[in-house]
């Protein structure tokens, strides 16, 4: 109130601001309430033995401000509630109204209130300056207290809808009361204290807080200035009987603590209230010697605000009534000048000035200032008192980024510490995890999960792992990816080794076998096995043998597509030519029954064209599975038995083709064992059949075996299950089949005869 006293005196004293003009205030106290604003507002228009009465009646459609009336623009008011109502009055008069502290975004509506103006930032500004604030401190976690006024309300509404959109989280929301009793003081504190967050955002008045927070509280405030020439006009008040001194006769008793004498009914009445009367007054108490916020005005703040809006309004009058322009009236204003409210008011949305604090002064189209904020903090002087010290500030007109500076080495929080607090839900996760949010629980409310094998996670507070390359893996913390090592099966390893050996064992006892068997073609137990398909199944054990090396070493896109395919045609073949050999046994047996020609019937073109028909259907299912969809080599990444590394495997994007592949093999390896059984009753001397049972129960065997052996072994083992149950079938064929009849052959030549072969001697 005083600061706008002096500005309208600081005018009137100026000649380069509207010479010849003097300016003229009526101060009337709202009390921060609605209904005192209102009845005041009314007093204040009616004001004036020529004013007119401007309320609206019914037959008045657009009532307007005429010239000559007493108040051309309204000051204030300081909170946001009552302006509200002020300023749709004022709208229907056309009278600007200019607010120096109510800073509810619901006042920027201009169809509601079309002729307010502020020289305060509407808190859209500083709504995005607290989010700013509080992200840039690392808090994700807060809680909010306001009072039940629209400044409160509008402001923590649109705070948590910006905070949660940035990422953060409103752990509670406090309402403080208007007058709250010290058992609402004490549950509001309790409710802070158990909370798991430790900051709280408050939009509320100073005084309001004063119960509640003290030493390290941060926020906004206006730039603060010291304006000459104001301490000195201050400190001259003194008070006075006269009409229009209530308020400072008001301050000057309650800053001296005494009692004035001008109204002796009063003292008197006062003095038989109170036991200790207070002491007389004597109007020359030096306000020099106190200490107090009237007195501090190195930077003000809020009157900072009133006394632009002073000058603004001063500056669109200057404008108004032509001052300064040349005329009979050089130099001065023109008096003689009408204008109404409205006028005026569009005369201060055009104003721009620059004020003596090198500030630019001026209204953007929604009757908004400049964004600008100091950002203060609550700090304890020597003497326990509370100051306010700028650590950085705020410019919501600046590129995003750097609208918001801070200088945290000056801040001093709670409890004199200078480190940050911290106010989390959840600690960020560490790197090598990620955040997996609580069921039911808000965002920044989380667990912490390891990241999977192949994946890492290198910052913390990750809400996703990240999938390394598929030549990279993720190492024992799963920060960061490293070269896996590449594994198969190597020629190079022991069990590559190993099973080389293996193969080659097999191979050669496959030849050493065929040439037995060639040397000795013209033997009884060589023609009595039909030698044509004999060496033709020896040859087949050999492919079976040589088809294990295809699947040993690093896989390529030919030895994918050969080694199963090579694998199913040659054991196919063998089976082909044990049922052959089978069928042979059999009716060799009813040949020696008279008057059977079946062996007759099943001759040598007989026998190879059933080799060639139960042949062809697994070549024709191999060349389909190649053609359509053939095996590649791929990159896996390695399970847990074989960490850190990178399998290099066949791929088989269909899975069937070997399943039926194995399944025709299965199918040619039971009617070999069906048939072969039931010869098994032949004569002892002729033992074929037996051996072509038990070889093939060891083929049975084996591969049972390898199908839960094959699919629960990883990586390079598969291939070597595969391997071992290729080499363990042939090595059961080989040595069932031909080791007896190269043990006659060799070590008892007396019983490779015609007669020993079938037991019966003619």
């Amino acid at each position: 109130m005083m600061t706008m006293a002096f500005a309208v005196e600081e005018i009137n004293n100026k000649s380069s601001l509207l010479p010849g003009v003097k300016l003229g205030y009526r101060i009337l106290d709202s009390c921060d309430n609605v209904h005192s604003s209102l009845r005041a507002l009314f007093s204040l228009v009616t004001f004036s033995e020529s004013a007119q009465t401007l309320l609206m009646t019914q037959d008045d459609e657009t009532p307007s401000c005429l010239s000559g009336s007493p108040i051309p623009a309204v000051i204030g008011l300081a909170s946001s509630s009552p302006t509200r109502a002020v300023a749709q009055v004022l709208g229907s008069f056309n009278i600007p109204l200019v607010s120096y502290f109510a800073t509810c975004t619901c006042l920027n509506d201009k169809h509601v209130y079309p002729t307010f103006l502020r020289t305060v930032p509407s808190d859209l500004f500083q709504v995005g300056g607290l989010v700013q604030l509080v992200t840039f401190l690392g808090w994700q976690w807060v809680g909010t207290m306001g009072t039940t006024d629209d400044y409160s309300q509008y402001g923590i509404q649109e705070f948590s809808s910006r905070f949660r959109r940035s990422g953060g989280c409103v752990a509670f929301h406090l309402t403080i009361p208007k007058s709250p009793t010290p058992a609402e003081i004490r549950n509001m504190a309790d409710m802070l204290q158990i909370s798991t967050a430790n900051v709280v955002v408050a939009f509320a008045a100073e005084g309001q807080l004063l119960d509640l927070f003290l030493e390290g509280t941060i926020g906004f405030s206006f730039p603060g200035v010291n304006i000459p020439g104001l301490k000195e006009f201050l400190l001259n008040v003194r008070p006075s009987p006269e009409p229009g001194m209530e308020f400072i006769n008001m301050f000057w008793e309650e800053q001296f603590g005494c009692q004035l004498q001008f109204d002796l009914n009063k003292r008197e009445s006062n003095e038989r209230v109170n036991a200790d009367p207070k002491p007389v007054c004597t109007g020359s108490e030096d306000l020099s010697l106190t200490s107090s916020s009237y007195t501090d005005v190195s930077r003000v703040r809020i009157s900072y605000n009133v006394y632009k809006a002073v000058f603004a309004i001063a500056h669109a009058l200057h404008n108004l009534l032509n001052c300064g322009s040349a005329g009979i009236n050089a130099g001065m204003c023109d008096k003689n000048t009408e204008f109404t409210a409205k006028q005026l008011l569009d005369h201060l949305k055009k104003g721009n000035f620059t004020n003596q604090f090198q500030e630019r002064v001026y209204f953007d189209s929604n009757g908004e200032p400049v964004p600008l904020y100091d950002v203060i903090n609550w700090q304890k002087d020597s003497e326990g008192k509370i100051r306010f010290v700028k650590v950085g500030g705020y410019d919501g007109s600046a590129p995003l980024g750097q609208q918001l500076k801070i200088n945290g080495s000056t801040i001093v929080w709670t409890g004199g510490q200078s480190q940050v607090p911290v106010s989390q839900c959840s600690a960020p996760c560490l790197p090598g995890s990620r955040q997996a949010r609580r069921p039911g629980k808000p965002e920044c409310c989380f667990d912490c999960l390891p990241c999977a094998d192949g994946e890492i996670s290198n910052q913390t507070g990750s809400t996703e792992c990240i999938k390394c390359p598929d030549s990279s893996w993720s190492d024992k913390d799963k920060v960061k990816c490293v070269a896996g090592v590449e594994e198969f099966l190597s020629f190079s390893e022991t069990l590559g080794i190993v099973l080389v050996l293996l193969t080659l064992l097999g191979v050669f006892l496959t030849a050493v076998i065929t040439v037995i068997f060639h040397r000795f073609r013209a033997t009884p137990i060589v023609k009595a096995n039909n030698s044509e398909i004999s060496f033709l199944l020896l040859l087949s054990l050999k492919l079976c043998f040589l088809c294990s090396l295809v699947f040993i070493g690093q896989p390529s896109v030919w030895t994918c597509m050969l080694r199963q395919a090579a694998f199913g045609i040659s054991f196919v073949i063998c089976l082909s030519c044990l049922l052959v050999k089978t069928v042979v046994v059999l009716l060799a047996f009813r040949a020696n029954i008279p008057s059977s020609g079946g062996l007759k019937l099943f001759g040598p073109t007989q026998q190879r064209t059933m080799i060639f028909c139960t042949t062809t259907p697994q070549i024709c299912l191999c060349v389909g599975w190649l053609l359509g969809a053939p095996p590649f080599p791929v990159r896996s990444p390695a399970y847990q038995a074989s960490y850190g590394k990178i399998v290099l495997e066949c791929k088989e994007p269909w899975p069937l083709g070997f399943y039926l592949l194995l399944s025709y093999i299965g199918l040619l390896a039971f009617v070999c064992l069906l048939l072969a059984f039931l010869g098994r009753k032949l004569p002892d001397t002729f033992n074929e059949a037996k051996l072509i049972t038990f070889s093939m129960l060891i083929f049975w065997a084996v591969w049972i075996c390898f199908i839960p052996a094959y699919v629960s072994s990883p990586g390079k083992f598969s291939v070597a299950v595969e391997i071992f149950a290729i080499l363990a079938s042939s090595f059961g064929l080989l040595l069932c089949i031909f080791v007896p009849k190269c043990y006659i052959i060799l070590l008892h030549p007396e019983r490779n005869i015609r007669k020993g072969m079938t037991g019966k001697y003619r």
